[in-house]
């Protein structure tokens, strides 16, 4: 089977603590066609001994300051030469395997631009705190309830992330959604449910911390693909988009 090359971006800054994990999951891949670029913000926490430990599995990387979340991506996806794309933040996981599921899932369907998985929330400690189980995509639930796809279990054929221009330097950290809608406006979003990888929640993350500016940058995108809505019809829209949402994980079986 020839093996599509996969680009596989790690951004990190100051994740000693959960990164070698991270390089441990991706390395335990054994994918034959992996470029695996690391940008790393300018760590001073002991990061660097780490990459340096795992350098020769390295495609590309670097240390130092980048402007923040979203520009360090650019850096490493400017970089890409894989046929297929994704990123693993350092506090993140990849399942064993997933990479040969991805590619096989593109080779089979060659009008397939964009897949995602499902994924497990973990701790600080790597234990499973529930799963994360998704249905297929929706528009109308993602516009009017959240961003349900699971960042690190999604990947795209490197010529759309072009198309559709990349990551928008204006989201910090709704940067995610935004890619995920501007995909959405050109080609099917497709769903596997398989575990593609493990997402650690703690509240030093970034998402967290920084809530309310996720929220607003989130209402953002939102609002340029609905237009300005009264807020009634915004209301009873939501409504129907979270009783459709769970409706469809229970018929799906996703809540076990």
């Amino acid at each position: 089977m020839p093996y599509p090359k996969i680009t596989v971006v790690t951004l990190s800054l100051n994740q000693a603590r959960f990164l070698e994990s991270t390089l441990l999951s991706i390395r335990a891949q054994e994918y034959p066609n992996l470029e695996h670029m690391v940008i790393d913000g300018g760590s001073t926490d002991g990061s660097i001994p780490i990459l340096e430990r795992y350098a020769s599995g390295f495609s590309y990387w670097v240390s130092e300051p980048d402007g923040g979340i979203t520009p360090g991506l650019i850096k490493g996806f400017s970089r890409a030469t894989g046929d297929i794309c994704c990123w693993v933040n350092s506090d993140d996981l990849l399942e064993p395997g997933t990479l040969h599921e991805v590619a096989s899932y593109f080779l089979s369907d060659p009008s397939a631009r964009v897949v995602y998985g499902d994924a497990t929330w973990i701790d600080v400690e790597g234990n499973p705190i529930k799963p994360k189980k998704e249905h297929s995509f929706s528009r109308f639930i993602w516009d009017y309830d959240h961003n349900f796809i699971p960042q690190p279990s999604t990947f795209w054929r490197r010529e759309l992330y072009d198309e559709v221009g990349g990551l928008d330097p204006k989201f910090q950290l709704a940067m995610d959604g935004d890619l995920w809608a501007r995909f959405a406006d050109v080609t099917p979003l497709h769903h596997v449910p398989r575990l593609w990888s493990r997402m650690r929640s703690y509240p030093e993350q970034a998402t967290q911390r920084l809530y309310a500016r996720c929220l607003q940058e989130s209402i953002e995108i939102r609002r340029r693909h609905r237009g300005d809505e009264p807020a009634w019809a915004v209301k009873a829209k939501f409504a129907l988009a979270k009783s459709t949402r769970i409706a469809r994980k229970l018929a799906g079986g996703c809540y076990w």
